[in-house]
């Protein structure tokens, strides 16, 4: 049959049921497929493709309950298909997405249920060591397949069968000298010197002594066919069945499904003329009388009359027709035939012209001309006669007059049409043309709208924008999250209804005349430091410094921001003052946070009038940390700073400058601070005389 469908006619048909009835009344059954064969073949459909719901039939001997094998077991296949689908999607794919699926929505349902039940034993597997799925009401398909993922890819020792012997195992033997199996401590067998080895439906574990229970129903060694729920049971497993037997059958304590003796039972309705026969499954009434020549018994006993007019070819006669009769049938002779548009008059013997416009209304409302074995229909306006089918039909003139009768759009109607227009127009007074509407007039748009030809856009004011998802609606442009929000504000950006503002720190910045720049505060020069009067204040980016320039011993202030030593020989200690510095100068210096590196801090070069002159420099204090660097020159030296900063910090630098003139040492110093503040990198670079 592979798919195809099989054409029967009435006449095969009813050959086939007289063939059928037939043998029942004459007690010869059609061997009838067993169970086990309606079963395969439903599957074997299911394999093909077929639907489970229209199955061929096998043969036409075929049982209620036979077709019931066929549906269920071909229903059955095709499910295990879908759900070994899904199982190997949760496998590969780790995930049940409603994508990943096709056919219709009973198949996608099946498939992505085993594969999300799949997942769930995967899941199992990969966090304990058991799949009994403790804690979990699943349905009972769920179970099955979250406990077959489970076992396939739990971390448990592989179980054996319970068809096959264990092989021996050779991990434990008696040491040296002992008698073998007499003296091993096997839980269950020992094969010879000392190995051990487990009964069938257990497995030897790693110890190589110890025998435990093999789960068949895990590890699929188990014959349990479709339809049974296999148990595992100490050593063994037993197969439970899981569905009903089916109408006819009922299920017994060894597990299997017997046959229901309807006409021993008595639960028959066979009627008092006919006899019981069981059957697999079913039972049949076969009639204790059968009926008269020229009748045919039913299937509740009634004798109904035989048709041999339409069971047999030819029972009459060339020129004769055959005419059913109760019980029999008559053949009378064949009158003049007469062509279409003719009939034969009442002697029989001639056949005159049928007017057609008076035995009906075959031309509906329009009017009706007999002509000789014929008539013609006179169609009203948007109507034309076709002369084959002798009905007047509906002009399309749509069709026939397309660019001649509307401006946009036409539509037939019944003997007419009538013309429509596009969206964004309407039609005009003529019924024919079409114009523009001004969609603006409805107020659409939530800000601005301008009309087109046929349709009409939405603009919207400065700082929205126009909503991707309907077109209509005006949305707010967020500037501080635009690629660019990062350029508006020198600061902080915040974004308001249709514009933005920017604003700076709270303390040490204020906002500049294009509300878009941070500008430092000057503290020392508005006069809104904290520093003391005997302090000199320093301005940083975003602060300010109180710097207290105080001149040492034996030194005295030459001017702002710069010592000189005393004359030496009025000192009490003199020795002692002369290895004093000449001078000590104050230096202030600011950079911002992530200042590239190297950064000149300060720089000294000897004076162009004198040559020869040679200057050293040399960090005393203040960089215990080695941030900054001392390079020497030839004839001078820079400080620089050579690791970079992120966060704010302050150094207080003391820097020796020894001057070689003509072969005398001049000791120098200089006081510098370093200042590192959260702004805007600005490269200092000083040189300073000495």
């Amino acid at each position: 049959m592979g798919g195809k469908h099989l054409k029967v006619t009435p006449w095969a048909l009813w050959t086939i049921l007289s063939f059928f009835l037939y043998g029942d009344l004459h007690g010869q059954d059609v061997q009838a497929p067993t169970l086990r064969e309606c079963c395969q073949y439903g599957m074997d459909r299911a394999l093909e493709g077929h639907d489970c719901t229209i199955l061929p039939l096998i043969s036409i001997a075929i049982s209620h309950t036979c077709r019931i094998a066929q549906e269920q077991c071909c229903a059955a296949a095709a499910g295990d298909q879908l759900c070994d689908k899904g199982m190997q999607i949760a496998k590969e794919q780790g995930a049940c997405e409603w994508p990943f699926f096709s056919g219709g929505f009973w198949e996608t349902k099946i498939s992505k249920m085993c594969c999300d039940c799949c997942v769930l034993g995967l899941m199992i597997a990969s966090q304990a060591s058991s799949c009994e799925l403790q804690g979990l009401s699943l349905e009972r398909q769920c179970t099955h397949t979250a406990k077959s993922c489970c076992g396939i890819n739990s971390t448990e020792e592989p179980k054996q069968t319970v068809t096959a012997k264990p092989e021996a195992s050779f991990t434990t033997k008696p040491p040296e000298g002992s008698n073998g199996c007499r003296d091993s401590n096997c839980s269950q067998l020992c094969v010879g010197n000392g190995t051990c080895a487990c009964l069938d439906g257990y497995q030897l574990q790693n110890d190589g002594v110890s025998c435990v229970d093999s789960n068949e129903c895990l590890t699929g060694n188990h014959n349990c066919v479709s339809g049974q729920v296999c148990i595992n049971t100490e050593g063994s497993f037993r197969c439970q069945r899981e569905t009903s037997c089916g109408t006819g059958y009922e299920l017994r304590n060894d597990n299997d499904c017997h046959d229901i003796d309807e006409c021993a039972l008595g639960s028959h309705n066979c009627g008092p003329d006919f006899v019981c026969n069981n059957t697999a499954g079913s039972f049949r009434c076969y009639p204790k009388e059968s009926c008269p020549i020229g009748y045919i018994q039913d299937a509740v006993g009634n004798c109904n009359d035989f048709n041999e007019c339409v069971a047999y070819v030819s029972p009459c006669l060339p020129g004769e027709t055959c005419i059913n009769t109760e019980g029999f049938y008559t053949c009378r002779r064949n009158k003049i035939p007469c062509g279409r548009g003719y009939h034969l008059i009442e002697d029989g013997t001639r056949c005159e012209d049928v007017d057609e416009c008076h035995t009906g209304n075959v031309c509906g409302v329009h009017d009706c001309v007999n002509l000789v074995g014929t008539y013609r229909c006179e169609c009203r306006n948007g109507f034309i006669f076709n002369s084959i089918s002798k009905l007047c039909e509906d002009i399309n003139e749509c069709r026939h007059y397309p660019a001649q009768l509307c401006a946009h759009k036409c539509e037939n109607t019944e003997g007419s049409y009538k013309c429509s227009c596009t969206t964004g127009f309407k039609l005009t007074p003529d019924g024919r043309s079409c114009e523009d509407v001004n969609e603006c007039e409805a107020n659409p748009c939530s800000q601005e709208c301008a009309n087109v030809y046929g349709s009409y856009q939405c603009y919207c004011r400065r700082g929205y924008q126009l909503s991707d998802i309907d077109g209509i609606a005006c949305e707010d442009i967020d500037e501080c999250a635009l690629p660019t929000g990062g350029h508006v504000c020198s600061y902080r950006c915040s974004n308001a209804p249709g514009s933005f503002y920017c604003t700076c720190p709270p303390t040490g910045y204020t906002l500049a005349h294009n509300g878009r720049t941070c500008q430092d505060i000057d503290e020392c020069s508005t006069g809104i430091h904290t520093c003391s009067v005997s302090e000199s204040c320093f301005n940083i980016q975003g602060g300010f410094r109180c710097l207290l320039f105080a001149c040492p011993q034996n030194f005295r202030q030459a001017a702002q921001g710069r010592c000189e030593r005393v004359t030496c020989e009025f000192t009490r200690d003199p020795a002692s003052c002369f290895l004093l510095p000449l001078r000590i100068s104050f230096y202030n210096i600011s950079f911002p946070t992530n200042t590239p590196v190297p950064a000149v801090v300060f720089r000294m070069g000897p004076s162009n009038s004198v040559l020869g002159d040679k200057m050293l420099l040399n960090i005393v204090s203040g960089d215990e940390e080695e941030y900054f660097v001392v390079q020497q020159h030839a004839h001078g030296g820079e400080i620089s700073l050579r690791r970079t900063l992120t966060l704010p910090r302050d150094f207080f630098l003391t820097v020796e400058m020894r001057l070689i003139r003509y072969g005398t040492a001049h000791l120098y110093m200089a006081k510098i601070a370093v200042f590192i503040t959260n702004e805007q990198p600005i490269r200092p670079s000083r040189t300073f005389p000495y």
